[in-house]
């Protein structure tokens, strides 16, 4: 449940589904030192079973352990419903689901996928296998956007009938005036501000985000560039910035991302792959204009020329973006608000869990005829 786009729609869940007809278990492991845990920071009041060992990382002896745990988790607790998230939760979900021989229907929700980016080529095809085997076990396959979708139906993961497309769900609160936001973050109160927020790890390529924010300062030496966030490569990422001279002050992990919104000019997005970022949801719902790689399903989220500009995953490409948004507040502006309007349609609460209750409820009644 580290910060970011899987804990935040399991949180929303687990707040927003009715009690009456869902009794929910969250089973999670526990966090990298490097990174911020969600229940902690945001959600202090949802109770989790954690499991120790269950992390990112691969560790066989512990993974082997989980996977004992959690067969007897489901042989005692009976679930109708194991609802995986993530991969390496959702792969050893559905194997302890199998191997404790429940009837509990399984449903996988791909947040991302690791196909692009992530792996070399042979461990590609591992992932690609061990995907294609857990399709088997799954009743529904949920992703949060049609890239991500058809990605994995082009490498024979699951069968198209299997898929549910789920986008986010998300909601945030009044943003705070710019410039009390801007003193309260120790950020300059003049000059435009281009923030990146989220996990500073390989796929979303902050090494990208220094080669723009070099780019563009030669234009524009009054913008100033941020990092809102933590992650495996935040030490190499601050050497980089201090070699390069970048114009990017580090804020670290921030609770209140509205106060974040409010600071910034421009929310822009470098990474290599993604399925549907919230961080560009929780934007457009602030109404702050985006510039963002053209990668996974951030099309989804962001239509270039409406309501914000998408760029090849390049510096020099994703530069020109940002330096046409600070050459036309108005246009930036007018994206925004387009931005805010698409967002309150498409990713609202309430859809969400409608959807949700939804595809639960037809797991559940289908083959038996009522």
């Amino acid at each position: 449940m580290n910060v970011g786009g899987p804990a935040v729609q399991v949180s929303g869940l687990m707040r927003g589904l009715p009690p009456d007809l869902f009794d929910q278990t969250l089973i999670t492991g526990f966090c990298d030192e490097d990174e911020a845990d969600y229940l902690d920071t945001h959600e202090t009041g949802i109770e989790a079973v954690r499991l120790s060992g269950l992390g990112r990382t691969i560790r066989p002896s512990d993974d082997a352990a989980v996977l004992g745990k959690l067969v007897s988790q489901i042989r005692r607790t009976r679930p109708h419903i194991v609802h995986t998230h993530t991969a390496k939760a959702g792969a050893i979900g559905r194997v302890a689901t199998k191997l404790s021989r429940s009837r509990a229907k399984t449903i996988h929700t791909y947040h991302g996928h690791l196909l692009h980016g992530y792996f070399n080529a042979a461990k590609t095809r591992a992932v690609i296998g061990a995907e294609q085997l857990l399709s088997h076990a799954s009743n529904r396959l949920v992703t949060v956007g049609y890239s991500v979708r058809d990605d994995l139906l082009s490498v024979g993961v699951g069968s198209p009938a299997k898929y549910r497309v789920i986008p986010p769900g998300i909601q945030i609160g009044p943003l705070p005036p710019k410039q009390d936001a801007r003193r309260a973050l120790g950020i300059p109160e003049t000059g435009p501000v281009l923030s990146f927020i989220g996990r500073v790890t390989g796929i979303k390529r902050p090494d990208r985000f220094i080669d723009v924010a070099l780019r563009v300062s030669k234009h524009r030496p009054d913008a100033q560039f941020v990092i809102v966030g933590d992650g495996d490569l935040m030490r190499e990422t601050r050497d980089k910035v201090r070699q390069s001279n970048a114009p990017i002050q580090f804020l670290g992990m921030q609770n209140e991302v509205e106060t974040c919104l409010a600071a910034s000019d421009g929310v822009v997005l470098t990474s290599d792959n993604e399925g549907t970022p919230i961080g560009l949801i929780e934007a457009a719902m602030a109404g702050i204009p985006v510039v963002a790689s053209d990668v996974g399903s951030v099309h989804e989220v962001v239509r270039d020329g409406e309501t914000g500009w998408l760029a090849a995953p390049d510096a020099a490409a994703l530069s020109a973006a940002v330096l046409e948004l600070l050459r036309g507040p108005e246009e930036a502006a007018r994206r925004g608000n387009g931005a805010r309007n698409l967002a309150e349609q498409k990713f609202g609460v309430s859809r969400f869990l409608n959807d949700y209750e939804q595809l639960y409820t037809e797991v559940l009644i289908e083959g038996r005829g009522r």
